[in-house]
């Protein structure tokens, strides 16, 4: 296989026929001996796509992340437990799901038949009323996949579909980027939801499970998000609602085989340092300045969470224009999420999943049994007869009491798992973190896209606005290639191929309905 072959194929259709290739821009293959120097300004998916993308092309980067660790909001860190035990904390469980071609191709670099990930074999939804959704048995491809879900699922019947209102969902059948947005950015989730008629339990187990994806009240999120999550996910795409999580923790599986990856084609990876400030150099360069010392690069790559995006900029006063200066510094973050994990003397059943989405149950939105994939928790669990169990809370209050609903997750927790009342838990870690992108409603034109006033400055990361069908971690590391290839195109150097779940509606009949439906 040619170099060309292999970073070609990297990012690589799934099983959907009618996935979309778009090609990198053409040019040489590599950069000559010196050739131009790139700051990537943050270690997260998005930072990491850029470094992989560039460093493989000859380009001189170097890597800035303020944590200790490589992998952003997938990051991981070892602890020691009180039993003596050593574990790896992480801010909580991620689904790969089969649709994130560019982040499977940025992965198969260093594992090329993703060996790493492993499918869960479902993953139901329970409410607290005893309603529960499975998706294992639903079809793949569109619209048999939505007529399956409905034949099967216990809380969307043949009686709801009837009662929907099909003009109002109509926009689901033809999703395209950006036209959805300029249809329903402006219309909440939740509103929306109302409008089309979901019937209120599969609106709980079904839909708010994807608007929380965002970390956010349905209340709170652009209905054009929902939307596009509806067609990646379930009426765009083949590729099925399963999904694969690592064997192992983040940096065992991930993190550490990639940064040795890329410092093996010459990136420099400057862990533990925060940078405060980009300004242009008198040379035509830009300078980075660490809080330790200043470097000079000619193009940088802002690969950063919105808070840092925006305290970044505010520090570099000479960066971009005062319009794009002004959208950066109205970037919002959603509102705080928990992730619990918990290290119990004694197991749950048998029979739990090893994700389960609920509803009904208070702050409790998702109670992953992490011994049923993860290789760390299994050895200890095998070793001890204990159970590793992780719970996430998304939305959160700001000014939330953060002891107090500690415990109440774990009350919630012996709601959703009786058995697990009582048991004595040798360790509990508590993660507060507030650093996700809200995409509020009508907010969609103030989201910076990857290009800037600035040739020489790009953005990446799921914040970033793009053309592209992609949303969270395939949207961060999608964005993250295409910084790149902007940066490459300008020196002549060819970019990375790229793959996206099909860009509009699979139905000619549908979109037609759809065009109908929104003039």
């Amino acid at each position: 296989m040619t170099p060309r072959q292999r970073h070609d194929g990297a990012a690589q259709r799934g099983r959907d026929r009618r996935a979309h290739r778009v090609p990198g821009p053409p040019g040489r293959d590599r950069a000559a001996p010196g050739g131009p120097s790139v700051a990537v300004i943050g270690a997260g998916l998005a930072g990491l796509a850029a470094t992989t993308a560039l460093a493989e092309r000859g380009v001189r980067v170097t890597l800035y992340e303020r944590e200790r660790s490589l992998g952003g909001r997938l990051a991981g860190w070892p602890v020691r437990l009180a039993d003596g035990s050593p574990a790896t904390m992480s801010r909580g469980f991620h689904a790969f799901f089969p649709q994130y071609y560019n982040l499977r191709g940025l992965l198969r670099r260093v594992d090329p038949g993703l060996d790493m990930l492993r499918r869960l074999p479902d993953y139901p939804l329970h409410h607290r009323s005893g309603l529960r959704d499975s998706f294992a048995r639903v079809p793949r491809t569109p619209p048999f996949s939505a007529l399956g879900f409905v034949a099967l699922s216990p809380t969307f019947g043949w009686r709801d579909l009837v009662r929907m209102n099909p003009a109002a969902a109509l926009p689901l059948l033809d999703v395209r980027v950006p036209q959805v947005y300029a249809r329903l950015d402006r219309v909440s989730a939740r509103d929306f939801l109302a409008r089309i008629r979901f019937p209120e339990a599969a609106r709980h187990l079904a839909f708010e499970v994807f608007s929380r994806s965002f970390f956010a009240d349905p209340g709170e999120l652009s209905a054009a998000e929902l939307a596009l999550m509806f067609h990646i996910y379930f009426l765009g795409s083949s590729e099925g609602l399963l999904f694969d999580v690592p064997g192992e923790p983040f940096p065992q599986a991930l993190w550490d085989p990639l940064g040795r990856y890329v410092a093996g084609h010459g990136a420099v990876l400057c862990t533990d340092t925060e940078v405060v400030r980009v300004e242009p150099a008198a040379d035509g360069g830009l300078c980075v300045a660490g809080e330790r010392a200043e470097s000079r690069f000619d193009s940088v790559v802002l690969a950063l969470d919105p808070g840092g995006l925006r305290r970044l900029v505010a520090a570099s006063p000479r960066l971009g224009d005062a319009a794009w200066r002004a959208r950066i510094g109205r970037l919002r973050t959603a509102p705080p999420f928990l992730v619990s994990r918990l290290w119990l003397e004694r197991r749950v059943r048998a029979d739990r999943p090893g994700f389960l989405g609920t509803s009904g149950f208070g702050s409790l939105d998702n109670v992953s049994v992490l011994e049923r994939w993860e290789g760390e928790a299994a050895r200890w669990s095998a070793r001890t007869g204990g159970s590793v169990v992780e719970l996430h809370a998304y939305a959160m209050a700001p000014d939330a009491d953060r002891p107090r609903e500690q415990r109440t997750l774990v009350r919630q927790l012996h709601a959703v798992y009786p058995e697990t009342r009582g048991t004595r838990i040798v360790d509990e870690r508590h993660e507060w973190r507030a650093d996700c992108p809200l995409f509020p409603v009508g907010g969609y034109g103030d989201r910076p896209t990857v290009h800037t006033p600035d040739p020489r400055v790009v953005v990446a990361g799921d914040v970033v606005r793009t053309s592209f069908p992609v949303a969270l971690m395939e949207r961060a590391a999608t964005t993250g290639f295409l910084a790149a290839n902007a940066l490459l195109a300008r020196w002549g150097l060819r970019g990375q191929t790229l793959w996206t779940v099909p860009g509009r509606g699979r139905s000619a009949v549908l979109r037609w309905a759809a065009r109908q439906a929104g003039r």
